[in-house]
């Protein structure tokens, strides 16, 4: 099996929104609009490691603002 019919092998980047929300995204297709890299390419494991590792918080970023001016 080649590279190109086997998807583990596709190289995927880190993406992050203005929400602080992560995702994945295909390294080889332009970034959808309101998605910038977040600085991580590997496999999609990798990237989806890293993600579990930095997302500690799902909140999108706007709640999250919210919630802590609330509190003050």
């Amino acid at each position: 099996m080649s590279d190109l019919e086997n998807p583990a092998a596709e190289l995927y980047e880190v993406v992050v929104n203005e929400e602080e929300q992560y995702s994945i995204w295909p390294a080889s297709k332009e970034l959808p609009l309101g998605w910038k890299k977040a600085g991580k390419q590997g496999s999609k494991d990798v990237c989806l490691a890293y993600i579990n590792e930095v997302w500690t918080d799902m909140r999108p970023l706007s709640l999250r603002r919210a919630m802590s001016s609330s509190q003050q």
